[in-house]
């Protein structure tokens, strides 16, 4: 999946319309070709809005606020913040984010279509129930994110880092951890949802990795 680097980069940055920087999301609206920059929004009642071919950038941040059932397709977010937000049940299509900060999301019942994450830190975001379909996470850390009873399917992690993730009766199919780091000495990449194994590929390093846990989850005691 090809990612923008820059808003340069966008087909349609050209067309791009600032929006005004004392104006407020509304619930329920449309925004078509708008270029969000350097706008802090707290608080936002913006539930049910769609935006199409968007730009998000320039250290925007979304702090707090209710946009559940938002809908954004072909949109690109850039050095952004999205922090204790609420964007449950919204869609993202064609959706790109790089260097950007998630934190204490709720992004339940989420629908992702090729979704790309480059360098990201994601932490404390709620993933369940989500269905997640050719999303890639490239050299992102996950922290304590939550894929729960989510369906996964054509999911890649190259090159990130994973922290006390949970799997817990997730539904994985096509899902790619090679490359992943998963965790350090002290913490673990996935704490819960060995049972969803099935349908990841991992590499050599992850299965001694995982050895041990994957050893206690079956039952298995391991003597010499």
């Amino acid at each position: 999946m090809k990612s923008p680097l820059t808003l340069d980069d966008l087909r349609f940055a050209s067309e791009l319309v600032a929006f005004p920087g004392s104006a407020s999301l509304e619930f329920d609206g449309d925004y078509d070709r708008v270029l969000f920059a350097g706008q802090t929004f707290a608080d936002a009642g913006a539930g049910g809005a769609r935006f199409t071919e968007c730009a998000f950038t320039d250290g925007t941040s979304v702090e707090g606020g209710q946009l559940r059932r938002c809908r954004f397709t072909d949109v690109w977010f850039g050095q952004v913040r999205l922090v204790a937000a609420d964007l449950a049940e919204s869609s993202l299509t064609d959706t790109w984010f790089n260097g950007c900060v998630f934190a204490g999301l709720q992004a339940f019942s989420l629908i992702g279509r090729r979704v790309l994450l480059r360098g990201c830190k994601l932490d404390s975001v709620n993933f369940r129930d989500s269905r997640l379909t050719d999303v890639v996470f490239e050299d992102c850390v996950l922290r304590d994110v939550d894929f729960g009873s989510a369906k996964l399917t054509r999911l890649v992690l190259a090159g990130s880092t994973l922290f006390n993730v949970d799997f817990t009766k997730a539904t994985c199919k096509d899902v790619d951890l090679r490359g992943a780091r998963l965790g350090s000495d002290s913490v673990p990449g996935i704490k819960a949802g060995y049972d969803a194994m099935s349908g990841v590929r991992i590499d050599n390093l992850q299965l001694m990795t995982l050895a041990p846990h994957l050893a206690q989850y079956l039952g298995l005691t391991v003597a010499d």
